[in-house]
């Protein structure tokens, strides 16, 4: 048939071509469409549209091209067809007929949340095989088009918890994979950091084969349990969800920890970075000039192991070369894994309580929706944080100690948390808030000292500068709020390049060398420490820790919550479970927007949590890389 710059029609077919390439740039006509009638369909450009031949009110009448993530050929079956009658008679379904038939699976938005995508097929039909058959290799080859849709995945389900939920989530997901045609390698765990050693140890030729790793997680423990609901009420009379929220941010709890587990995999052996900066007279101060690891022998304490160590391996020696690769062999060296990476995504399909980084970066906590960002090859950059201690081995060397983070590390209530669980194993899921009211209700403060870089710009001035010497109960609301910029689907401060022509890691690391930046120290008693690298928003918490936080701006929120009476406290945890709320909005809560801090603990006990897992430190530091990774996702639609 020719195609060159002719309109040609073939049956009922119109096609009209592009004298340039020999593609079709639209291509029409009448089929029946299933459940609907008989309509035009039109193919032009970037979408699918659809004219019914009698109109029909609430139909779908066009999908973008975007949103299609497969096209397939039925053979021969039935279309269910509506028989429209003269207006005086009754509107009524009609016939099944013999076709040979075509689907088209997409999406639609919720018209409750649009951030949440619900799956939709359009099945049409045809008496002639051939109009079927043109318009599927049309389509198929329309959507080999789209960029950055992934072809090959590994993914890591996590079956254990609940009633093994993490399969039956993927099990529920997988047909979406396979009409898309991606190819999936799966790995069930079977054991706490199997995900960790198999992404540290798969060589980077066999990775680079992977368009993305996907963590399926497990479903995690129910809502408030009876005890919370007895002990709160009685003894406070608050609303427990204010303090369930913080609980839920101290344990590993949803996909989050699972996720974290294998981007520390991935990263710990192939991301070449300095490690974070500190103050001059940082009291373990260790000189790294990126290659080399200078080390003040005077000032190294032994810090000694305990039971609750961390459950997988972290970065652990200096005499690792610069490229702190040590567990590829030289071959797969050559091979080299390039980070960040544009290509190479993460994803992540819940199932869990909380699951902050996927209501964070596509704004639903849903399996299906992560699932359709995926397929459809989505994109949005995530800042991750680097945590780092410096540990005494039992041969007298100093060694880093290295955490990677995406959505938080917290230090005080945080840990205690998370240690007291561990107490309480045996009480399973109930243990979770168990342990956060015994904490809550003992109130303990901790002696530290806190270093971060101010780095002044109208931007960031977000946390007015206040006097934390006076009198406690005079800690009532401040006067300041902030002017949120809620990240979003193509937003404006995640896309910002850096003002200064950088390259290699410092791109990664802007905020760090502006000519406005000094180190700035906050000192005392604290409830808790914790530095969000995203807004930590969930079901429990709509806006989250920080509402206005950014998924890649190179930014750390460093939230330091100073010994306030009980009352104070609880009023600032019950703002977080309210949208709108003002959480950071009290005078014992300081709220400091930067690139890099350093905690050193004044007391013996020292716990942090991590993205959920313990990590203890006495002392650390801490920078943030922006846009580190790439996510399947596109960012929340409101």
């Amino acid at each position: 048939m020719e195609r060159e710059g002719n309109d040609c029609v073939v049956g009922n077919i119109s096609l009209t071509a592009s004298p340039f390439d020999g593609e079709a740039s639209s291509l029409s006509s009448t089929l029946s469409l299933d459940h609907v009638g008989e309509v035009i369909l039109t193919f032009n450009s970037d979408r699918l549209s659809w004219k019914l031949v009698e109109p029909l009110d609430d139909v779908a009448t066009e999908i973008k091209l975007s949103d299609i993530y497969a096209v397939e050929l039925s053979d021969h079956g039935s279309i269910n067809t509506l028989n429209f009658l003269p207006a005086t008679e009754c509107l009524h379904l009609g016939e099944e007929i013999e076709m040979y038939r075509f689907t088209i699976y997409g999406f639609t938005r919720s018209k409750n949340q649009p951030s949440q995508w619900i799956l939709a097929e359009y099945t049409f039909g045809h008496k002639n095989l051939q109009t079927c058959q043109m318009w599927v290799n049309q389509l198929n080859a329309s959507l080999k088009n789209e960029v950055g849709r992934p072809k090959n995945l590994l993914v890591f389900v996590h079956p254990r918890s609940g009633k093994g939920n993490g399969c039956k989530t993927w099990e529920a997901v997988s047909p979406i994979f396979s009409r898309a045609k991606v190819e999936t390698k799966v790995i069930v765990t079977e054991r706490a950091g199997e995900a960790f050693d198999v992404m540290s140890t798969i060589t980077n030729m066999e990775l680079k084969s992977y368009d993305g790793v996907i963590a399926v997680v497990l479903d995690s423990p129910t809502a408030i349990n009876s005890i919370c609901d007895v002990v709160l009420p009685r003894f406070l009379s608050i609303d427990i969800r204010a303090f369930h929220h913080v609980s839920l941010l101290a344990l590993k709890q949803g996909g989050d920890g699972f996720f974290n587990e294998i981007l520390n995999g991935f990263l710990s052996p192939r991301f070449k970075a300095p490690y974070p900066p500190t103050p001059s007279d940082f009291v373990h101060m260790v000189k790294d000039n990126g290659d080399s690891l200078v080390l003040d022998g005077e000032e190294i304490v032994d810090e000694t192991s305990s039971q609750n160590e961390d459950q997988f391996p972290l970065i652990s020696s200096p005499k690792q070369s610069g490229s702190r690769i040590s567990n590829l062999n030289s071959e797969d060296k050559a091979a080299e894994f390039p980070v960040p990476n544009e290509w190479f995504r993460f994803g992540i399909i819940p199932s869990g309580s909380t699951d902050a980084i996927v209501i964070c970066t596509t704004g639903a906590r849903d399996p299906i929706t992560s699932a359709l960002h995926i397929v459809l090859g989505k994109r949005v950059h995530l800042d991750i944080a680097q945590v780092v201690r410096w540990k005494k081995t039992p041969r007298s060397e100093v060694e880093p100690n290295v955490r990677y983070a995406a959505s938080f590390s917290g230090y005080g209530f945080y840990g205690d948390v998370i240690t007291e669980s561990e107490k309480y194993r045996w009480m399973g899921p109930t243990r979770y808030d168990y342990a956060g009211t015994m904490v809550f209700l003992r109130h303990r403060s901790y002696e530290a000292e806190i270093a971060y870089l101010d780095v002044e710009s109208n931007e960031i001035n977000l946390t007015s500068k206040r006097d934390h010497q006076g009198n406690l109960l005079r800690a009532l609301r401040s006067p300041y709020k902030s002017e949120r910029r809620i990240c979003r689907s193509n937003c404006k401060v995640c896309s910002e390049k850096p003002n200064q022509a950088s390259v290699g890691v410092c791109s990664l690391t802007p905020h760090l060398y502006s000519e406005e930046t000094r180190w700035a120290r906050s000192k005392g008693r604290f409830l808790s420490v914790g530095a969000a690298v995203i807004s930590c928003r969930n079901e429990k918490a709509p806006d989250g820790l920080v509402a206005d936080a950014h998924l890649s701006d190179g930014f750390l929120h460093l939230i330091l919550i100073r010994d306030c009476p009980h009352a104070y406290y609880l009023w600032h945890l019950t703002q977080l479970t309210r949208r709108g709320g003002s959480p950071l909005n009290f005078k014992f809560v300081e709220h400091h927007k930067t690139p890099a801090f350093t905690f050193t603990s004044s007391g013996n006990e020292s716990v942090w949590n991590v993205d959920g897992e313990i990590f203890q430190a006495h002392q650390l530091s801490a920078q943030v890389f922006r846009g580190l990774v790439c996510m399947f996702a596109s960012g929340p639609e409101v």
